[in-house]
């Protein structure tokens, strides 16, 4: 028999309404603050600091929809990203070795496998063969999460492998660039490597294969110096610093406060360093009309 207790009287149910109880209402204490809950994981815009989930900043190429900065985007998403349709990763077969046993804070070998594990990559360099609007074109993208992105051997032997097969199959070769520069555990076996790609982009040109080259953030050191300004064409994304020495090293030296927008993609592009400035949204569309135009095709 349902009965109802009011003022510790047990209520029948043939109690009139009106001495009914009324259920009441949970009013939030004054200093509880309500918080936007998300159901997935968020990224905040270190421009802007938005929230944005990563679903919805992925389905964005990692542009902030709120302020439009161009946020860092891992070199397999990029790449994913950048083609139609990726038909195979080139490079794999090569893998970092310990050939000075060079030790800082922790011996080589374990530096590497720590950046493998943050990545889930195994080098800093990812090559990939796709095609964009049915013209097949080979694509390189630097993991700037992989120690800073530095150029090794391996780095190095990925990029010949890829403008050879450029050459080979006569298709354009497109570098995304972000790195800090050669990597000091291999010492001068690293700055080696701006020799060699240097001499494998010659081949390319000399083969009348279109290279071209966008500048994300950031860029610097050897891989400035060498694959990262041989390009036909040189594109930059937004805001990108883009350089050889660092700024603090160059204020060390010259002994001057340098004012922004020093080394950034737009003062670059004042100065003729890059031919133009792409939003990430048009950037597949305007290297597609590059290559189309340098190869002589519709």
């Amino acid at each position: 028999m349902n009965q109802e207790v009011k003022s510790g009287k047990i209520l029948s149910p043939s109690t009139p309404w009106t001495e009914r109880s009324v259920p009441g209402i949970n009013v939030p204490d004054e200093q509880q603050t309500l918080k936007a809950t998300f159901t997935e994981p968020t990224i905040e815009c270190p421009e802007c600091h938005a929230l944005v989930t990563r679903t919805a900043m992925s389905f964005n190429a990692y542009v902030c929809p709120q302020c439009d900065e161009h946020l860092k985007m891992k070199a397999r998403d990029r790449l994913n990203w950048f083609f139609d349709q990726a038909e195979q990763e080139l490079g794999q077969e090569y893998l970092a070795k310990d050939p000075l046993h060079f030790v800082d804070s922790k011996p080589y070998p374990e530096r590497m496998k720590d950046a493998q594990e943050k990545t889930g990559e195994t080098e800093a360099l990812i090559v990939m063969q796709g095609q964009i609007k049915g013209l097949s074109m080979i694509a390189c993208a630097f993991e700037f999460d992989f120690m800073g992105g530095s150029m090794g051997t391996v780095v190095g032997d990925r990029f010949v492998q890829a403008a050879e097969k450029a050459i080979a199959t006569k298709q354009p070769l497109i570098c995304f660039a972000a790195s800090g520069g050669a990597r000091m555990q291999e010492g001068m076996l690293s700055l080696m490597q701006m020799a060699r790609t240097s001499a494998a982009i010659q081949k390319m040109k000399d083969a009348h294969v279109p290279y071209i080259v966008v500048l994300t953030h950031p860029v610097y050191g050897g891989v400035t110096a060498s694959l990262a300004m041989l390009g036909d064409v040189h594109i930059a994304e937004p805001k990108a610093m883009i350089g050889f020495a660092g700024k603090r090293v160059i204020e060390q030296t010259v002994r001057e406060k340098l004012e922004e927008p020093f080394q950034r993609a737009e003062f670059l592009l004042d100065h003729g360093v890059v031919d133009q400035i792409v939003h990430r949204h048009a950037l597949r569309d305007t290297v597609y009309r590059i290559v189309a135009k340098l190869m002589n095709l519709p």
